[in-house]
């Protein structure tokens, strides 16, 4: 599988779950530095001009969710998804909080041309960061119910809560105000998926 991502994106989240799940990949950068990810080459294998995307032998998978269902599709035996109908249902109940609230939130900071064409709105949204990354830290608190979302063992949720989570001091989130956000992120950092992202540099 090849994996096409952009340091510090949400593509990390298909990373770090692949080193979780023990499959073997290869990477492919997407330079945003040249704006890579707008020109021909590049809409050809994702058309919407995003990371992550995931190259397969049936074809390329794109949308951090599903990218990282079928991740744990291929390797059930790393847990990834909770046996009880139950827990597995939380995990995603987080990750699609992760998809379309905070994840929103961040991108206004940077990406205010996707909602308005006005300089002036593009400021206002990106002063609201704060406040909003901040309402989502607080929702997130609340989800850990022990070092991870799902307490003691590591789920698709925590790969895709680490990227974002990682994001929330830039963001001008006090991680202070957040223990179990704060204990989680030191969790995540002890794991091997996790040192070997940033050992790679994707981090």
């Amino acid at each position: 599988m090849l994996l096409y991502y952009f340091p510090g994106t949400i593509s990390i989240a298909v990373a770090i779950a692949l080193h979780e799940a023990g499959l073997p990949f290869e990477t492919a950068r997407v330079d945003f530095s040249n704006a890579e990810q707008t020109k021909a080459d590049y809409h050809a294998i994702n058309p919407k001009g995003r990371v992550p995307a995931l190259k397969t032998d049936h074809g390329i998978l794109t949308e951090t969710g599903a990218i990282l269902d079928y991740i744990a599709a291929l390797a059930p035996g790393a847990g990834l998804v909770p046996a009880d109908p139950f827990q597995a249902a939380r995990m995603r109940e987080v990750m699609y909080y992760l998809a379309s609230t905070a994840h929103v939130n961040h991108a206004h900071k940077m990406r205010g041309a996707r909602w308005a064409s006005q300089e002036t709105s593009f400021a206002d949204m990106k002063a609201k960061v704060p406040e909003t990354m901040t309402a989502s830290a607080a929702y997130l608190e609340g989800c850990l119910t022990g070092p991870f979302v799902l307490g003691d063992g590591v789920s698709l949720a925590d790969c895709y809560l680490f990227v974002v989570a990682s994001w929330m001091p830039g963001d001008k989130v006090d991680l202070s105000a957040f223990p179990k956000l704060t204990a989680f992120l030191a969790a995540m950092e002890q794991r091997p998926s996790v040192q070997a992202v940033r050992a790679a540099g994707m981090l």
